[in-house]
């Protein structure tokens, strides 16, 4: 066992290679910045929720239900797993009924790590996509970065357990409140395209199609610890209590790289896009962006880039076939994930056996 005067010192020197990185955060963008709007929200007060509503195993529970109107609710979720209340928000198909026999298939949708629950209906054209579909789809709350994971937390686990809530806790909610099936596909930008193929590597058979766009997807590459441990400081958490400390806590960072697990995705449909050179592709106008955001914009996307090459290299190593676009130039924001999202969506909704409104 690692003696604690040890630990501090490992902690520390840690400390000091991450601080030495390039002080650059990998999020996904503020969808406030992004060019779709936000639903405008109803005048519909929060209806108080039956008593008889199913709690997921670990006593999860749904507390509040406020419908934005006919087709989407928002719902507050008591969660064991995180330790504090968390949201989701929900698109109900065209005919879905709580009283039916029948139940939908799913998309769980993913955040980026800079980013909230809504962010997938503000930041681009989900809602509109899922009102031709017959199938629920689930956004609910990441965190921060290092929002897809339980937490190591020095070796001694607790809260929060992000992976639990949205692997185990959500989907139990959802079939046993809302109809939803377990035909299941995983969707995420950013930090979330890690984590749908992650939980779909980790889960095996639990997702028939996982999609990530502009994922970081091999986390153990030499330079990758680094970087994430200075996200980490400039979200204010311990980077540490993540994953644990890198090289150090190698075997956890390694089971929870999309890059290490591969060979778990056999049998998951798979889309896996993201730009790789960093530089302005069609969508982006330099001259009237922030400095800020065109830097973070650039180098965030070279950085995923690389491991994006590192994981499809991976999948055909493996012989696990893919739906692929790297496309090379463009930033990392919204511009480039919807017209990606037209392209996956048909093809998550063909894996799910879900059938046109």
């Amino acid at each position: 066992m690692m003696r604690r005067g040890s630990r501090l010192k490992r902690r520390l020197a840690g400390g000091s290679i991450v601080l030495a990185a390039a002080p650059l955060v990998l999020s996904g963008v503020p969808a406030a910045e992004a060019a779709g709007s936000a639903p405008r929200a109803s005048a519909t007060k929060p209806r108080p929720v039956p008593q008889a509503r199913a709690r997921a195993n670990d006593g999860a529970a749904i507390t509040k239900e406020k419908w934005i109107d006919a087709r989407t609710v928002d719902l507050t979720v008591s969660t064991p797993a995180i330790g504090s209340p968390q949201m989701i928000r929900v698109l109900v198909p065209p005919g879905w009924s709580r009283e039916a026999a029948r139940t939908w298939p799913v998309v769980y949708a993913y955040q980026g790590g800079n980013d909230d629950y809504l962010s997938w209906v503000k930041g681009s054209q989900l809602a509109a996509l899922a009102k031709k579909w017959k199938a629920l789809v689930v956004m609910p709350s990441g965190g921060k970065n290092g929002g897809f994971s339980d937490w190591w937390n020095y070796g001694k686990g607790g809260t929060p357990k992000w992976e639990t809530f949205h692997t185990s806790e959500v989907p139990q909610l959802m079939e046993r409140n809302y109809r939803a099936g377990t035909k299941r596909a995983a969707l995420g930008v950013s930090s979330g395209g890690q984590g749908a193929i992650a939980y779909a590597a980790r889960h095996p058979r639990m997702f028939k199609y996982a999609v990530s766009f502009s994922g970081l997807l091999h986390l153990t590459k030499p330079e990758i610890p680094a970087i994430l441990m200075v996200q980490g400081l400039a979200f204010g958490f311990d980077p540490f209590q993540v994953w644990g400390i890198p090289y150090w806590d190698d075997k956890n960072w390694k089971a929870h790289d999309p890059y290490e697990l591969a060979a778990g995705l056999r049998g998951t449909g798979l889309y896996i896009s993201s730009g790789t050179t960093g530089l302005p592709g069609p969508y982006d106008d330099p001259l009237h962006k922030p400095i800020d955001q065109s830097i973070l914009g650039a180098t965030g996307e070279f950085i995923v880039g690389s491991t994006n090459r590192d994981f499809v290299a991976r999948l055909k190593e493996l012989g696990i076939p893919a739906t692929t676009h790297i496309y090379g130039n463009g930033w990392h924001n919204w511009n480039y994930w919807r017209p990606e999202l037209d392209k996956a969506w048909p093809l998550m909704m063909k894996a799910l056996g879900a059938s046109k409104a």
